[in-house]
């Protein structure tokens, strides 16, 4: 069994979600594709997939095994490349993930001008407002906002985002304006559930960080239905500033209690460790990370 190959088509499976969409994928007949993951499986004394009513699901042992296959396929393109000189075009495929508005401010833009550099890159740019799992959901690049938590990932920082709560000057002048955190108990909020970087009402205060929040208006599921809100004059919102620029630059919104805002959150773009590293990969983070600096410094 060659086990290079095995892997190769292992990962094509994974990738394109079953056997048969990973026969079409490699151009190869099902039954060749299945057996050679029957004779993977056979060799490591494993099951690695598990056949379910959504499709194909990888086992514990599965995910362990597709993450090294990932990992020695890409060393191996590498090893090959540099001993054949080849430091032509980059091309294959490439995944990335951000948070939905600031993927569509600030990355997708960079990401469009890196594809037009390279244009034998496949790009798929995955925006969701939920941290998406680097291994399960095969991606090479995510950016995260917020503190990252310990793990083996290598992070590189590009900027930090506010916290701003903010409401509309109709709001204002109905309600009043807050001028310490204690009159929030005060006033109507809108709240928003489901994001991990969805800011708290935290405040700082003599150095000591402490909550208030408003009561409880308006709830909705997104954030720009939470900010339509806001510029309706429905209440108060907690954002992160990139989400609220526009309307605040433009007097639509006004932002509150900034001298007791808590710090900054951080902004990574961050990658599964390897050794080395996949060359597009590290090329997209080199083009991608000083242009994200330059535009979240504007």
């Amino acid at each position: 069994m060659d086990r290079f190959e095995a892997m190769s088509v292992l990962l094509a499976v994974v990738e394109a979600g079953s056997l048969s969409a990973g026969a079409r994928r490699l151009d190869a007949p099902l039954a060749t594709v299945s057996r050679k993951v029957g004779e993977l499986e056979k060799h490591l004394g494993v099951r690695l997939m598990l056949r379910t009513r959504r499709g194909l699901a990888l086992t514990e042992e599965g995910r362990a095994f597709v993450a090294a296959s990932r990992r020695i396929l890409e060393e191996l393109e590498a090893a090959e490349r540099q001993a054949a000189g080849d430091y032509g075009a980059l091309r294959g495929g490439l995944h990335v993930t951000a948070p939905i508005a600031f993927g569509e401010r600030h990355v997708l833009p960079i990401a469009l001008e890196f594809l037009k550099e390279h244009p034998e890159i496949n790009l798929r740019l995955t925006l969701a407002d939920r941290q998406v799992s680097l291994a399960d959901g095969h991606i090479d690049v995510a950016l995260r906002i917020g503190h990252l938590a310990d793990s083996a990932l290598i992070a590189t920082r590009v900027g930090t985002v506010r916290r701003v709560i903010c409401a509309s000057p109709a709001y204002l002048a109905r309600r009043g304006i807050p001028l310490q955190p204690d009159d929030l108990a005060r006033h109507d909020g809108i709240s928003f559930q489901g994001f991990a970087t969805a800011p708290e009402w935290r405040y700082r205060r003599d150095s000591a960080a402490f909550a208030v929040e408003p009561r409880p208006k308006f709830a909705v599921n997104t954030t720009e239905a939470a900010i339509q809100a806001a510029l309706a004059g429905v209440g108060i919102i907690r954002v992160l500033s990139y989400q609220v620029s526009d309307p605040l630059r433009c007097g639509q919104l006004r932002e509150l209690l900034a001298e007791f805002a808590p710090e900054p959150l951080p902004v990574n773009l961050i990658h599964a460790p390897a050794c080395p590293l996949a060359r597009k990969v590290r090329n997209f983070l080199d083009w991608t990370a000083p242009r994200l600096r330059a535009r979240m410094a504007d």
